[in-house]
């Protein structure tokens, strides 16, 4: 069975981050439907500091 990971990742630098491991395909698509996975429609306080901090972002999902 393949697993996928999530990432995040900043559009002003090539940091990435691994934020999660071994999840199913369906997983993987369900967290990155969360409007909190990008700098764009985030609105929880956390995520707006991040983008003023370093800049828009956002998470996918890859095959691990």
């Amino acid at each position: 069975m393949e697993t996928y990971k999530i990432i995040r990742g900043y559009a002003n630098h090539d940091d990435r981050e691994v934020l999660a491991t071994g999840l199913t395909l369906e997983e993987a698509r369900e967290y990155c439907r969360d409007p909190e996975t990008s700098s764009s429609t985030c609105t929880l306080p956390e995520n707006v500091a991040r983008t003023a901090a370093r800049g828009p972002w956002f998470d996918r999902y890859d095959e691990e």
